[in-house]
This record gives structure tokens, C-alpha cells and sequence, in this order.
């Protein structure tokens, strides 16, 4: 379970972007649902945030995101409407119950909760595609051009999670592999199993910050001017996918100042004011968002496109 909440490298379009370009995207996405409240945005922000995941091998992690967010969106959806008594249009009224008094629960309360429930998984897969197409170590180089020291607490901590768990995974599977059974015995043996789990993971902790120590001192670290294993090469599709990104980002921000993008929940649900106009921003901003999608999807089946970006 924890192997989707790591990076892997699969060699997708996305994951090849330079750094800044990848960032640039991924603000984007993370941005729009914090900007926007307007249902049809939240939609389109979560589909295309989906789209990216297909086109980068990565449905799996994104669901496993996905579904922990779901619950958080359910858990919101239901607590709203319980909570907050605003709202014209009454769907049910609950009995009169002590010290909270009578309930009501609205269409606009609902509506609300929904939209709330769909910004917030917005924001989730937007992280979730961070961790699945940006490397971490990519992210801490940029960084350790202006805070070195920490950029390296920075990469050491990102790396501790994964660490972690690999090795916890091998220390289960070499126990298993001496005739030690997990899943029998009472609950007081299976915690003495797990016990010396827990003191294998540290040994090996210890262990390899002490190895991590001898290879900074062999590499002189922090007695001279910084050297640079390798230099991220800047291509055409760095270009492209910064410029899409960076524009989603201005012309979300015009839409919201503009009032393209608002929407009324209280105290009763507002009709969509100039529908011709919100659909066309709507369309702006979604082809700012797809368009790296798209491009990767041409880079995967056009040799000749690979070639020139």
C-alpha cells in the first residue's frame, strides 16, 4: 500500500518535464480548486487531473489518493448539511433533539457540501500527481541553488517515508522466510513479532544514517563551492508545458476577479449568470489544462513528435 504513495519512475512524458515546467502544471491544477467554488470548474479540474494520471501510467497511485480523499469528501457532504442551517429550499427536518434543537437539511447546504467534497479531492490528486511525476531529488536541486543545507533536511526527509518502508518490507519477508508466521498466535506474540520488526527497522536506521554520514565527510561536504552531478537539460516540451501552466494560472485568476468563475449557494442556489461566457472561459482554462496531457499523448504514439520535443 505504501509503494503508491511513492515515486516511481516510469519514463511518461510528464516525468521527464524539467522540474520548473512540472511545478508550474502541477500549481495549476492545485490552484484552480482553491480559486474557483464554481461546480462546473471542480469538475473539469478533477477530470483533468485524472486525464493526466492516464496518460502517465499513474491511475493506480492517483486512485489510492483518490479513494482516501473520497471518504474526507463523503464525511464533508454528509457534516454540512447537518451543520449549517442556511439555505431557503428544505429538504428534511429532523426532530427536535437537546441541547442542538431542531435540525434542517437544505438543497443548498447539500450543494454546498458536494462542491466542498469535489474541491477538496481536487486539491488531494493535484498532490498526488506531485508524487508520482515529480522527483523529489529534482525538487531539492532546485532549492540547493539558494538553501543547501536545507535542501539536504529537505531530501533526507522525503527519502525517510520510502526508506522506511522498504526496508520494513524486507525484514518482514526474510522473517517470513524463517518460519516465523505473522498472523498466528495471540494478540500478545503477534505484537512480539512485530516487536522485532520495530528493532531491525532501527538497527538498519541507524545504520544507514551512519552511512550517509561517512559518504558527506568522504565528499567533502560543506568545505567548498557546490558541484553539480548533472544539469537539467531544458527542451521544447519544458516550454510548452511551463507556458500551458502559467497561463491556466493568469487566466484563472482573470476569470476570478472578472466574475466568470462565481457561483451563489446562499441563500438559495443561483442560476449561472452569462452561461455563453462561463462555458467559454470554462473551455479556455480546461485546454490550458489538457494540453500537456495531449502533448504527452502525442510524444507516446508519434515518434516524429518525440523527436522534436
Amino acid at each position: 500500500m505504501l509503494e503508491n504513495f511513492c515515486y516511481k519512475h516510469k519514463g511518461a512524458f510528464l516525468q521527464t518535464l524539467h522540474p520548473v515546467a512540472a511545478l508550474t502544471y502541477l500549481a495549476a491544477l492545485l490552484l484552480r480548486p482553491l480559486i474557483f467554488n464554481h461546480p462546473l470548474y471542480l469538475v473539469g479540474i478533477l477530470l483533468a487531473s485524472l486525464l493526466a494520471a492516464v496518460v502517465s501510467d499513474a491511475l493506480g497511485e492517483w486512485f489510492s489518493y483518490f479513494t482516501v480523499g473520497l471518504w474526507m469528501a463523503a464525511l464533508v457532504l454528509f457534516l454540512n448539511p447537518l451543520l449549517c442551517q442556511s439555505g431557503e429550499t428544505v429538504l428534511l427536518s429532523l426532530p427536535s433533539l437537546p441541547l442542538i434543537g431542531r435540525r434542517f437539511f437544505t438543497l443548498e447546504a447539500l450543494c454546498y457540501g458536494a462542491a466542498m467534497g469535489i474541491r477538496l479531492l481536487g486539491v488531494i490528486t493535484a498532490f498526488a500527481l506531485y508524487n508520482t511525476l515529480v522527483h523529489p531529488d529534482k525538487v531539492t536541486g532546485l532549492l540547493s541553488r539558494f538553501a543547501w543545507k536545507s535542501a539536504l533536511v529537505v531530501s533526507m526527509s522525503t527519502r525517510m517515508i520510502p526508506a522506511l518502508a522498504r526496508d520494513l518490507a524486507a525484514a518482514r519477508e526474510v522473517q517470513q522466510m524463517r518460519g516465523v508466521d505473522f498472523s498466528s498466535g495471540n494478540l500478545r506474540q503477534r505484537l512480539q513479532k512485530y516487536g522485532w520488526l520495530l528493532e531491525l527497522l532501527l538497527v538498519s536506521s541507524l545504520e544507514g544514517s551512519l552511512q550517509t554520514a561517512e559518504a558527506m565527510q568522504a565528499r567533502a561536504f560543506g568545505c567548498g563551492p557546490r558541484s553539480h552531478y548533472r544539469h537539467e537539460l531544458v527542451r521544447p516540451r519544458d516550454y510548452l508545458c511551463f507556458l500551458s501552466g502559467l497561463f491556466a494560472l493568469l487566466l484563472s485568476v482573470y476569470a476570478r476577479v472578472r466574475g466568470y468563475s462565481a457561483f451563489s449557494f446562499y441563500p438559495k442556489l443561483a442560476q449561472p449568470a452569462a452561461g455563453n461566457i462561463v462555458l467559454f472561459w470554462f473551455l479556455m482554462l480546461m485546454f490550458c489544462l489538457l494540453f500537456p496531457s495531449i502533448l504527452a499523448w502525442g510524444w507516446q504514439r508519434w515518434p516524429f513528435l518525440r523527436s522534436r520535443i
